[in-house]
């Protein structure tokens, strides 16, 4: 693999820049800077801020408080849906223990509570 292959050349708010990155890797980091790129302008725009340093910083940390925040969703998601299976498997057993005790009460009317096997 040459020397060339393994960078890429990107651009963050205007400025040129060579990163390392594997062939494999590519498109994942061209969509990463995409993300970033755009975070920065979005930036930029609202705080009329032209210092690339400060921009940056406030770049990563609302794309870290995103990423943090997606994830606590998909946390209480997943905790949600655990709950709601339990919920559901205790439905369906006080579901079953009432079948069997119509069931019972069927049987009682038809045979006589001294006739059942059980």
């Amino acid at each position: 693999m040459s020397d060339e292959s393994r960078f890429l050349d990107i651009s963050l708010l205007g400025k040129e820049y060579r990163v390392a990155c594997s062939p494999s890797e590519r498109a994942a980091l061209q969509a990463a800077v995409a993300l970033v790129d755009a975070k920065m302008h979005e930036i930029a725009e609202k705080t009329k801020s032209n210092i690339a340093e400060r921009i940056a910083v406030m770049a990563a940390l609302n794309i870290a408080h995103e990423f943090l925040s997606f994830r606590d969703e998909q946390a209480n998601s997943a905790t949600s849906a655990e709950g709601a299976e339990v919920a559901n498997s205790a439905l369906d057993l006080a579901e079953a223990r009432r079948r069997i005790t119509d069931m019972e009460a069927q049987l009682d009317g038809v045979l006589g509570p001294q006739d059942r096997l059980l």
